[in-house]
């Protein structure tokens, strides 16, 4: 306001106006009784105008409201409030007196040259003397007043510091004094400050109406995201499944969402990425929390077996039946049955499976009484399925039951930005039990983070554990790491099963021992124990890996474990490629 009234005055100056000092600032007494009655009839007018402004309204409607209501604490006679358009010319004016509901007031009350001036210029036009200005025609003082003295102002209206119309008012001199006309002037210059914010807000109104319809939906779009935000999901913590990575982040958001259902999960993903601890976190996350959580790995136990270990038995079902026994079916009613490794039943048991999942009912093994129960299964599998489904390896109306809702365990490679956290886990966990305080090198971390890892969080965790044993010092620095050193079996097993040659690990030799030819009665077994410079190691590229695995379990009388342990590998992985080759197992 200080500033408007500057630059009032400023102008009033340009425009030949003296102003008095007591004026120019805030007076700091006024003993003239008129002058306060004048003051408040101006605060009273202003504070009338502020509420025909917020009105919602037509903008000519208003406009002409406010020059009716100047007439109630100005003395003029005619009052004008003139708007241009983007060319100059006039958009809308609006007069005193004149018909609100037509755009154009009487073309006798404007004075077009001195509205011309006052935009052009952008500043105020006062004059005491209509006649003696230049900027007002004949005719313009003809309709004016020419039988009198008529003073004239006008003040320009703005928008964004740019002139876009103007407020003029006219009335008969009655005195020579300039203080009306100064005080007039800084009067105006409020309105019109006021009047430029609303025509301002009716354009940018009418803008938004004239908008393109696809600029108009983009435009919602981005303003409803910004008042509402798509709502983010609580981050879901579950205990054992450590990260942060977008992969183990969407698992668990998806589980936290699956967990609250009565539906059956199938957990798919490779070994060792932690099916089971996905298992348990949706029990824990579901209504049943409270309730029994039961596990049965399925590649465990042979068919009989793995029937009575499901289903229960009766007293004298068979040899070693002494006594009556609940299956796992009934140990986990109205809780969570996690049925691990699915994919490797028997055709004939996944019959007899696929009966209790669709009816929730069975029979124990020597018995003809039917038990139901309420249990929510959980499969899991490292097989693809779809492909033994294909080979009719696998019943396709038991994948359709068990796939009810699929979830992917990632494999570690596929979140490496987790293999820090997972490996200070370990190795805080092997601190704890060994009462020992090691650290791990940053240098350390790096080499974890290129590895593989083909047996993915159960290799990682014996990874951190054998280096940590071996370790010499109070940290460990990468070449503590058996890749390090040429002697990941890991690392050649991901290699093998790539397609690339696979690493030939260095013999483990004492330094000072020099290579000698073993006795007679220990040769068969150093040939298989201790691999010689230049031999092939039993997971190799020389020898086909199906060619090795026959060898040793025709040497083993076809028993897995054994052959596993000859070869240095898991029962699992024996499995895996007698399977891959179709190999049938020869029962001795």
């Amino acid at each position: 306001m200080h500033h408007n009234i500057r630059k009032s005055e400023q102008n009033a100056s340009e425009c030949g106006i003296s102003l008095p000092g007591a004026i120019k600032g805030c007076p700091k007494s006024d003993t003239n009784p008129a002058n306060g009655v004048l003051h408040e009839r101006a605060l009273t007018g202003i504070f009338e105008i502020s509420k025909i402004l917020a009105d919602p309204a037509r903008l000519e409607l208003t406009l002409a409201k406010i020059v009716d209501l100047l007439h109630s604490f100005v003395q003029m006679r005619h009052g004008i409030i003139a708007l241009c358009d983007a060319e100059g010319g006039l958009d809308i004016t609006v007069a005193s007196g004149c018909d609100t509901n037509s755009n154009e007031p009487s073309r006798s009350r404007l004075p077009r040259n001195a509205i011309d001036q006052i935009v052009t210029t952008d500043t105020p036009l006062v004059t005491e003397d209509i006649a003696m200005h230049p900027a007002f025609t004949a005719a313009d003082i003809e309709v004016l007043g020419a039988s009198e003295t008529v003073s004239f102002i006008g003040v320009p209206i703005r928008v964004d510091g740019n002139a876009v119309g103007a407020l003029t008012m006219d009335r008969a001199l009655e005195s020579r004094s300039s203080y009306r006309l100064d005080y007039d002037v800084r009067l105006l210059t409020m309105i019109a400050n006021m009047v430029g914010q609303t025509v301002k807000l009716h354009r940018f109104s009418a803008g938004d109406r004239e908008r393109p319809p696809e600029l108009e939906d983009r435009l919602q779009t981005k303003f409803s995201d910004v008042k509402h935000p798509a709502p983010r999901r609580k981050k879901v913590h579950v205990e054992g499944m450590i990260g942060d990575s977008p992969a183990i982040s969407a698992l668990l958001e998806k589980i936290a969402v699956v967990a609250k259902a009565k539906t059956t999960v199938l957990l798919r993903g490779e070994s060792g990425t932690g099916k089971e601890l996905a298992a348990k976190a949706i029990h824990e996350l579901s209504p049943r929390a409270k309730r029994p959580f039961v596990k049965l790995n399925c590649a465990a136990l042979p068919e009989t077996v793995l029937e009575s270990e499901l289903f229960g038995h009766e007293k004298g079902a068979f040899t070693s039946a002494f006594n009556s026994r609940k299956g796992r079916f009934e140990l986990a009613d109205k809780g969570t049955l996690f049925l691990d490794e699915i994919g490797e039943i028997s055709a004939s048991f996944q019959a007899k499976l696929l009966r209790v999942l669709q009816e929730q009912e069975f029979e124990r093994v020597g018995s003809n009484q039917t038990i139901k129960v309420d249990v929510r299964v959980i499969a899991a599998t490292n097989r693809n399925l779809e492909e033994a489904v294909a080979r009719n390896e696998f019943r396709a109306d038991l994948y359709y039951r068990i796939n009810v809702v699929p979830l992917l365990v990632p494999a570690l490679r596929q979140r490496r930005s987790d293999i820090p956290l997972l490996a200070a886990e370990f190795l805080k966990n092997f601190n704890g039990e060994n009462g020992c305080t090691l650290t791990f090198d940053p240098r350390a971390i790096e080499v974890l983070m290129k590895c593989e890892f083909p047996g993915n969080i159960r290799e990682l965790e014996n990874c951190v554990h054998r280096t940590a044993i071996l370790a010499e010092g109070l940290s460990i620095g990468r070449n503590d790491f058996a890749c390090s050193q040429g002697q990941c079996f890991s690392e050649a097993l991901w290699k093998c099963r790539s397609g690339k040659a696979a690493l030939q690990p260095a013999p483990i030799l004492p330094e000072s021992a020099n290579p000698a030819t073993p006795p007679d009665g220990a040769a068969s077994s150093a040939a298989t124990t201790v691999p010689r410079a230049g031999a092939t190691h039993p997971i190799g590229a020389r020898t086909p890996d199906i060619e090795r695995v026959i060898a040793a379990m025709e040497r083993c009388g076809w028993v897995q474990a054994k052959a596993a342990r000859l070869l240095g590998l898991t029962p699992r992985q024996i499995g895996y490629v007698l399977r891959k080759y179709g190999v049938e197992i020869k029962r001795m």
